[in-house]
């Protein structure tokens, strides 16, 4: 059982007028808190986030390069795009695929 991190969605730090924008301030967050590097931005409302981690293999005593994808609910009044370092946050399902929602951006 995941435990609550007590994390909201951060609101940054310009007022966001946007009434299509649900969530960007009152969806609760718990568990998974991931950062990865956005690689697509064409979804409405939605980012791809590219992870990278090691995994071990034991046979060889060696760690291989892997990554994985995972799709996050892009809220409006962040302005997420690709390239940019993101932090995501797991919350309850928004879609059949959303799981997780972009809580802090940091451009590099």
């Amino acid at each position: 059982m995941a435990k609550n991190t007590g994390l909201n969605v951060a609101v940054p730090e310009k007022e966001c007028n946007d009434v299509n924008c649900p969530f960007h301030g009152t969806l609760p967050v718990r568990g998974q808190v991931i950062t990865g590097k956005v690689v697509s931005d064409k979804m409405q409302g939605s980012v791809v986030i590219s992870r990278d981690y090691l995994h071990y293999v034991k046979k060889y005593k060696r760690y291989e390069k892997r990554s994985s994808k995972i799709h996050a609910h892009n809220p409006s009044c962040l302005g997420v795009k690709v390239g940019d370092t993101v932090k995501i946050a797991e919350c309850r399902p928004i879609s059949k695929t959303k799981k997780f929602v972009v809580v802090e951006v940091s451009e590099e």
